[in-house]
């Protein structure tokens, strides 16, 4: 049997570890984390750009994963099987947060909800499977926007919902990466007046973002009385997005 080839090897490397932490690293710490020299990191990486495996950001120089490999971490995994490897953590969550439990990825520039657990209660509720949500005003499409799942970008027009719809391209900027850093997404009547929302991302193969994870319910049961969510609420979204992630084949984070 041949050899393996060593720099697939490297490349492979430089993909796992920025799809890990971060994922967001300069040159430098690319070539000492995978003990390279500066000019070998540098070529694996202008190669993995060409091909739209790796992006460099233009202000910061930073490296992270670029759209053509995010494409194929959505795509390698369909709807049915995003919402078969969901449903053993959506229902539990329910049950532990009383509120409705929303699954969700991108189709065609906005959330398409592919599984929706009822809240516990007696009250009429509506199924939202196959219904299409909107990026912006949703705490599901911030944390695909700000994950990049499916290589989706902001949404270039930003629909009011509510007087607390996030309405500017700055602003949403800001949100995004408020997302990115805290590892979570809220919508606090956004997109319902009334109604507020908390998110997680879902990650498939290789930490790459496939869906997103969410609870919504009234506001004064999502959040406290600053219209902050309720950080216990936060935790066991996060944590069932994190359990439906293993069960995908993500690293344990």
């Amino acid at each position: 049997m041949p050899g393996t080839v060593q720099s697939i090897e490297r490349a492979a490397a430089v993909l796992r570890l920025l799809s890990g932490g971060s994922g967001r690293l300069p040159l430098g710490e690319i070539a000492r984390s995978l003990d390279l020299a500066k000019g070998t990191t540098h070529g694996i990486l202008r190669t993995l750009q060409h091909v739209g495996f790796v992006e460099q950001d233009s202000v910061s120089g930073y490296y992270r994963l670029g759209p053509a490999l995010r494409d194929l971490g959505t795509n390698y995994l369909d709807v049915n099987e995003l919402r078969s490897r969901s449903i053993n953590w959506a229902d539990p969550l329910a049950a532990r947060s009383g509120e409705a439990v929303r699954i969700g990825t991108v189709r065609a520039g906005q959330v398409l909800i592919v599984h929706h657990v009822f809240r516990p209660d007696d009250t009429f509720q509506t199924l939202d499977v196959g219904t299409m949500l909107p990026l912006h005003a949703t705490a599901l499409g911030k944390v695909l926007v700000a994950y990049r799942a499916a290589a989706v970008g902001p949404p270039r027009q930003l629909d009011r919902f509510t007087r607390r719809t996030i309405l500017t391209p700055r602003a949403l900027a800001a949100e995004l990466h408020r997302v990115h850093e805290a590892g979570w997404a809220a919508d606090i009547e956004e997109m319902t007046p009334g109604i507020a929302a908390v998110a997680a991302p879902i990650r498939g193969y290789g930490g790459l973002v496939v869906g997103a994870l969410g609870i919504s319910g009234l506001v004064e049961r999502i959040c406290d009385s600053h219209y902050h969510p309720h950080q216990h609420l936060v935790a066991y979204v996060r944590d069932a997005a994190r359990a439906i992630s293993q069960d995908l084949g993500a690293a344990r984070r």
